[in-house]
């Protein structure tokens, strides 16, 4: 193994701007954007892979100001302010390198490329090989025998590394040369103007003439083409002022040494908690450890393993645990099962549990009270048995998700450490984590599982008090257990797929996409690489001469959102467009659907009960809740989902509008409540009050951009992300979000009270007391103050609407059972429930459903519910 010492140099601002413009606005369940973040953490596990740097540091820019302002006042002047989305993820990444224990710096008047320049080039003189990571071609001044660069280039998974070989040969030049022709040809997003009219081409034919600047001038009448020397003795002044603002200063004052960037790996489960707090579940993998943990001493417990289940002690409550080694409950074996009264400890084998009549007439007894860890886990995992479940009065996941949502871990050792138990392991410490995840011998398992079904016992009392404490008790009894139930019955149904129609539709979309690429190529006149944006960008902005929307510091932009812009001038963009989408249509969603069908030609998906703060439901393995349907071959999609039994129907309902006419109600605005008190189209009616028009005169547009207004608004938008939506400026999305409030004054009123109530108590509630805890509301830190301020003013409409549409499918389940109808639930999607269901109860349906959706609880705007049915849940839609 070779002992070179390898210095990797991230430019920290350039690849988070880079990943969060290359990556949709995504947010964790906490509701905190991490798109930036996920992105930059990609690039980064790829580098301590591909790199194994011994030294590591990632600088960023200190402040808005810096020395070169001094020169020109206008540097970097014109760019828009940094959106707050973007802004909030800076001090995430910084969390996340403390995480990874690896150095970041800032140096104040300076930025990022002075850092990483003084640096390499100690680096050199010490015989240190470097690696600079940047998105900015600035940074190829550096280049050396010992500093290569690596640009990223599509968005930041396609990079090219330059060494000086790889300079000449991409630019003829040599590095020194890289700052006299960014000094010729500007940048415009520094600001810096260069000469005007001279871009990346002819500044390097001049250079490759001339070799300097100064040689450049000195030989100015030698410069071929009248028009060319004209501008370049207007612009001399300016020429020369860029050259000094693109020289990366490598003597900048640090205050650190080399020494300090020594990187010796990462603690795995320090990142691995990280990971799972940002809703980095992809990533999760990337950093588990095969090591098993080392276990620390526990109290002594006797634990039972009685010869029949009638040798169990059983009081009136008991506690009961199943136990998976992963979190697949639908396939994994069960490893066991624990039961306690809270003085004696139960293990039962599977076998005995498969066998024993006396365990299955106590678990089918409702009179037994049984408590639980995860009720819907625990139902499932004994249906596969075919063992009923009856009588469960308790379930500890639950309880402690509602008590505080935004707590990172609710498993039984976390519960019981934050309420002074912990006479219980993590599974991880028993059963080990990636490549020896494994059972242990037959005698720690049994205690492990008996350690848990005593901890849900004894945590029963603390977290009940804190249900009682915090008025949650009717929460937890009306809505969430007995929602549980129903949900487990959904995922054991599982719904049924049509593979065939999958793989049809594989085969059909992949067609689709090659005549597409036909038709582009055709309609740009030329072939090239359709997946490279510096190839479609030449082509668009250069070949095709359409406007330049956004330039990036490695060429056009050709983003989702500047090609929208550019859908009416020219027939060619709509295709590109259609493309891209088509393309992730198959990669993620019908690749994806086919891998997780199970042996019964089903899929089981997994709904996540007690994980968003909001109280929405989600769903896992796979996400049924993603599926595109704003394309039509989205769409489409559904046609595969079908229903199990001959001569069935599927039939789908959904609010509409659910959370608008929450805020209604919540706000209490009179505009707004009488708009749905009369049965207005509520895009319709804001258009009208917000561009000031009769509802004869609202046009398409006009409607969607109210539409955007009024969701961007429940969901607590900035400018900036209305204006992403809608393609428009920020400073007309400020006007609209501005007009809006203007029209509703009681909905900024709410908003206005809402955050002061916050800060006041620490929290907010939805309708049915469900709470989330806001601990920035009065941070001094601005971004996380005002994503908190958004939080509370969007979080009672989401989670009201969530608990709404919770108490729906316990009405709808009850309604169902008492009018003996076949038809079951199969899906919960947002705002919209899944049922199959015979096709002579389809009349039934159409009269129980939206009468029982419709009343499910009582708000001052009526609730309304829109249906259909099909043969599949495309034809349903």
């Amino acid at each position: 193994m070779s002992n070179q010492k390898k210095l990797v140099l991230i430019d920290g601002n350039s690849v988070l701007y880079r990943a969060f413009f290359a990556l949709p606005l995504l947010s964790n369940d906490k509701g905190v954007y991490t798109n930036a973040v996920f992105g930059f953490t990609k690039m980064l596990l790829n580098i301590l892979e591909n790199e194994q740097p011994t030294h590591l540091l990632v600088a960023f820019d200190a402040g808005k100001t810096t020395f070169r302002h001094e020169t020109y006042k206008e540097y970097k002047g014109g760019r828009q302010k940094t959106p707050p989305e973007l802004s909030e993820q800076f001090a995430i990444v910084r969390e996340l390198l403390d995480a990874f224990s690896i150095k970041h710096y800032e140096l104040d008047q300076y930025e990022a490329d002075d850092i990483i320049g003084t640096l390499s080039k100690q680096a050199e003189t010490k015989g240190i090989d470097v690696r600079v990571i940047t998105g900015d071609k600035d940074m190829l001044q550096l280049v050396s025998e010992k500093t290569f660069v690596q640009l990223t280039k599509k968005g930041i998974s396609e990079t090219a590394v330059y060494s000086p070989e790889a300079l000449t040969e991409a630019y003829q030049l040599n590095p020194d040369q890289i700052i006299d022709m960014k000094a010729l040809m500007g940048d415009a997003s520094d600001n810096i103007p260069g000469v005007q009219g001279v871009g990346e081409k002819t500044a390097i034919k001049l250079l490759k003439q001339f070799e300097t600047l100064t040689n450049l001038y000195d030989h100015l009448d030698e410069v071929s083409g009248e028009k060319l020397r004209e501008k370049l003795t207007r612009d001399k002044e300016n020429a020369f002022m860029s050259q000094k603002l693109v020289t990366i200063n490598r003597a900048s004052p640090v205050t650190i040494d080399i020494t300090e960037s020594r990187f010796n790996g990462y603690e795995n489960n320090q990142v691995h908690q990280l990971f799972k707090t940002l809703g980095f579940q992809s990533l999760l993998s990337s950093v588990a450890t095969d090591e098993v943990v080392e276990q620390e001493p526990l109290k002594q417990m006797e634990v039972i393993l009685p010869h029949a289940f009638n040798d169990v002690d059983l009081t009136n409550k008991m506690s009961l645990v199943v136990d998976f080694l992963t979190e697949q409950y639908h396939t994994d074996a069960l490893l066991g099962i624990g039961i306690s009264n809270g003085e004696q400890t139960y293990y039962l084998t599977k076998e005995q549990v498969m066998t024993d009549e006396g365990f299955k007439a106590w678990a089918a007894d409702e009179t037994k009270k049984k408590v639980t860890f995860d009720a819907k886990k625990v139902w499932v995992a004994l249906k596969r048995l075919d063992i009923e479940i009856k009588g469960i009065s308790f379930d500890l996941l639950l309880a402690s998700y509602l008590v505080n949502p935004s707590d990172n871990s609710h498993d039984i050792p976390a519960i019981g450490s934050r309420f002074n138990y912990n006479d219980v392991h993590y599974d991880e410490e028993v059963y080990g984590k990636g490549k020896k995840l494994t059972a242990p011998a037959q005698e720690q398992l049994a205690e492990h599982i008996a350690r848990k079904a005593k901890a849900v016992h004894v945590l029963e009392i603390p977290v009940t008090k804190a249900l009682k404490e915090n008025q949650q008790e009717e929460l937890f009894n009306t809505l969430e257990l007995p929602l549980s139930l129903i949900l487990a019955e959904m995922e054991a149904t599982g719904v049924k797929v049509d593979q065939a129609k999958l793989e049809e539709m594989q085969k059909d979309l992949a067609g689709r996409i090659a005549e597409l690429e036909t038709d582009i190529y055709e309609i740009a006149g030329e072939t090239f690489n359709l997946n490279s944006p510096k190839q479609l960008g030449v082509v668009l902005f250069e070949n095709l001469e359409l406007p330049v929307i956004k330039k990036t510091k490695t060429g056009y932009s050709t983003a989702a959102d500047v090609l929208e812009q550019l859908k009416n001038k020219h027939p060619v963009i709509e295709k590109i467009l259609l493309y891209r989408q088509l393309q992730k249509l198959q990669s993620t969603y019908l690749e994806g659907l086919l891998k997780v069908i199970h042996a019964d030609g089903k899929i089981h998906t997994r709904f996540n009960q007690a994980l968003t703060q909001t109280g929405r439901l989600s769903s896992t393995d796979p996400n049924l809740q993603n599926i595109p349907i704003r394309l039509e071959e989205g769409r489409k999609i559904r046609k595969a989902f079908v229903p199990s039994e001959p001569g069935w129907k599927i039939f789908a309902c959904d609010y509409s509008q659910v959370e608008l006419r929450v805020l209604a109600h919540i706000a209490k605005d009179e505009k707004l409540t009488q708009a749905f008190k009369d049965g207005r189209d509520i895009h319709t009616q804001t258009a009208m009050d917000v561009f000031h028009v009769e509802e004869g005169e609202v046009d398409s547009l006009m409607r969607r951009q109210a539409k955007a207004v009024n969701f961007g608004i429940v969901y607590g938008i900035s400018d900036y992300g209305l204006s992403q939506n809608l393609g428009i400026t920020r400073k007309e999305a400020k006007a609209f979000i501005e007009r809006y409030f203007t029209s509703y004054p009681g909905v900024k009123q709410y908003m206005d009270d809402i955050v002061t109530e916050a800060k006041q108590q620490g929290y907010v509630t939805t309708l049915m007391q469900r709470r989330r805890y806001l601990p920035d509301i009065t941070s001094r830190n601005f971004n996380q103050r005002s994503f908190a301020e958004r939080t509370a003013m969007n979080t009672p409409i989401q989670g009201s609407a969530a608990d709404i549409i919770k108490k729906a499918m316990i009405d709808l389940n009850q309604a169902l059972k008492e009018e003996r109808l076949s038809a079951r639930a199969l899906l919960q999607v947002h705002d919209e429930l899944i049922i199959e269901a015979p096709e002579e109860e389809i009349k039934r349906l159409k009269v129980l459903v939206p009468k029982v959706m419709e009343h499910t609880v009582a708000l001052d705007v009526p609730l309304k519910v829109d249906y259909a049915h099909g043969n599949t849940w495309y034809d349903a839609k």
